[in-house]
């Protein structure tokens, strides 16, 4: 049975990447989620997507600006309309705090140099370990800056690898980089390349998946997981 994520919580239902997400995914009966890490100010990993406060919040600035406490008082909802109540921005010891049912976390780093990762990753290393949470992540990126200090750092977490365009073998480069995981954008998607990486001990993880044509298109082709904006109608289109 292909497993389901939750994309940035319930982003179809929800504002992304709040607590109110989060819970929707969890109402859905889908207990692993996907979702996206910034640094505040104070080196706190905050739960958003963009390194810019605008899309979410409408409000100008960057992330790295603000302390974790300012962050958290500020409303994320701008990126769904009609959403009725104030969605502060997470930070990501909150989320684990708050949904100790969430089985597995599929924590997007976004990230650029060297120093930075080493920071994101000692923070990532600190809750996890704070919460007990050892089997129930894996650090994702499309940076391979991150990536190549988690492996030659000894980082003791699964990682993956977060690939949208496809322009070198994606297969290779999770496995330059010891990923555990390939998280493809689903139009790289072909039964030979799923079956290559399963075959190489991948775990191939496709978004972001919406529509139901796609859920039963890439489930027949034997992903292992999904990730989706719509954890209810994933799990009904997929009767689970």
């Amino acid at each position: 049975m292909v497993l389901l994520y939750g994309h940035r919580g319930a982003r179809g239902e929800a504002p992304e990447n709040t607590l109110p997400s989060f819970r929707k995914a969890l109402e859905a009966g889908v207990t692993r989620v996907e979702l996206d890490l910034h640094l505040s100010a104070d080196h706190q990993l905050m739960v958003i997507h963009d390194p810019t406060l605008k899309r979410t919040t409408g409000l100008h600035g960057k992330v790295a600006q603000h302390s974790a406490r300012q962050l958290m008082t500020i409303d994320a909802r701008q990126g769904l309309e009609g959403w009725p109540d104030p969605a502060p921005i997470p930070s990501l010891e909150q989320l684990f705090e708050t949904f100790p049912e969430i089985e597995h976390y599929q924590l997007e780093v976004k990230s650029g140099s060297t120093a930075q990762s080493k920071i994101v990753l000692d923070a990532v290393t600190c809750l996890v370990e704070r919460f007990g949470l050892q089997d129930r992540v894996v650090v994702t990126s499309s940076s391979r800056t991150l990536l190549k200090y988690a492996r030659d750092s000894g980082f003791a977490y699964p990682t993956g690898l977060v690939e949208e365009y496809g322009l070198l073998d994606p297969i290779k480069s999770a496995l330059r980089y010891g990923c555990r995981y390939l998280v493809l954008n689903w139009k790289l998607c072909s039964d030979t390349r799923v079956a290559k990486a399963q075959r190489e001990g991948l775990h191939v993880s496709v978004w972001t998946v919406n529509e139901p044509h796609l859920m039963r298109w890439l489930a027949d082709m034997g992903v292992d997981s999904l990730i989706t904006d719509y954890p209810a109608l994933a799990r009904q289109t997929l009767g689970q």
